[in-house]
């Protein structure tokens, strides 16, 4: 039999396959082995052709190449996957990560903000992390330079009850921005550092809206200290938004462009920051004890396969203009489980794309 963890990075790695298709994969067929098999076969189904699946011996190099950093690999099965982040639709599949995991398990709050941001905002960003932390919050952030680096410093100025989290968009061994290298290595031992991308991968463009969702997913609640309209810390104040966290901002002056982001959060509904009290007041109701809960493990559910009236059904309920599952489950009277199917289908035959917000549409 293969190796389980080997057989988890194969369908991870394989190209199409993202973090909702694995979960469903992995809910319909009961394991990766079952769901690779499968692969073929529903592609057909998709009209498409069957993905390219990763080579087991890749895996098992990326596995030697993490073992080597002093790394390990959390999935979305695992007992000790931070539960709020197990709890968003896109939730990475697995994890790479190096220091104490326990430190997810404590109440998160993110604080993003401007790159560029003003010494003020940096200053105002530590403290604020510093504060937080002392209180027993862990601090995550993206590690990248301004609020970003204030904050993980912040955090970690607070001594043995200090605790922050790193999210990369990068392998666990490549530091990014390089003038926070000691930074990392310094998260790595003391906080955790987190990554989604194998070793080895540099930080590309695309891979920062996806750190910034697990940024958003680990915290009960996102704050943004400086930011301009649009930027990737608006991003995962949306991501946050979207997922029922709280989204809080650091107001600012409006002669100030890299204020503006936060100011239009406000006014939109975000929570106006002035302290660390502000933080502690929106997030003291919540129940810490569901954070530490273990997710439950995956049990494959009966397949209900669906005849070609009923893909015919659903794809002639498609088309560009993307439309959300529960419409798709509502006009085509079908039941959501037929529905699924179908969706998984055409994703893996290459015809759909999902989108935020449980939607999809036809490529």
């Amino acid at each position: 039999m293969a190796d389980p963890t080997v057989s988890r990075l194969r369908l991870i790695r394989t190209t199409g396959i993202g973090p909702v298709t694995y979960r469903q994969l992995i809910a319909r067929f009961g394991s990766a082995d079952a769901a690779i098999e499968a692969l073929p076969m529903l592609a057909q189904r998709g009209g498409g052709r069957a993905p390219i699946i990763a080579d087991a011996a890749l895996a098992e190099r990326e596995m030697a190449a993490t073992a080597r950093l002093g790394a390990r690999y959390l999935f979305l099965d695992d007992p000790d996957y931070p539960r709020l982040l197990a709890e968003i639709e896109t939730a990475p599949p697995a994890l790479i990560l190096r220091g104490d995991i326990a430190h997810a398990s404590r109440p998160c709050i993110a604080m993003v903000g401007a790159r560029n941001a003003s010494a003020a905002a940096c200053r105002f960003a530590r403290q604020l992390a510093l504060q937080l932390a002392e209180e027993g919050t862990t601090i995550v952030s993206g590690l990248a330079r301004g609020i970003d680096t204030a904050a993980h410093i912040g955090a970690l100025g607070a001594g043995s009850s200090g605790a922050t989290i790193g999210v990369i968009a990068s392998g666990i061994d490549i530091a990014y921005p390089p003038d926070n290298t000691t930074l990392q290595e310094r998260i790595a031992t003391e906080g955790l550092l987190l990554a989604e991308q194998p070793p080895g991968t540099e930080p590309k463009a695309r891979n920062f809206p996806s750190r910034n969702r697990i940024i958003a997913g680990l915290a009960i609640g996102t704050v943004v200290v400086e930011a301009v309209p649009k930027s990737g810390s608006l991003i995962t104040a949306r991501l946050a938004n979207e997922s029922g966290r709280e989204v809080m901002a650091v107001p600012g002056s409006p002669l100030d462009p890299r204020a503006q982001g936060c100011n239009l959060l406000i006014r939109e509904g975000a929570t106006l920051v002035q302290s660390a009290a502000d933080i502690l007041e929106q997030i003291r109701p919540f129940d810490p004890r569901s954070v530490r809960s273990p997710i439950d493990a995956y049990a494959a559910s009966p397949p209900e396969d669906a005849t070609d009236t009923e893909r015919r059904r659903i794809t002639d309920l498609l088309g560009p203009v993307p439309v959300t599952i529960d419409e798709l489950i509502r006009q085509s009277h079908l039941s959501p489980a037929v529905v699924q199917t179908v969706l998984l289908e055409l994703e893996l035959g290459g015809h759909l794309e999902r989108h935020a917000g449980g939607r999809a549409s036809l490529r």
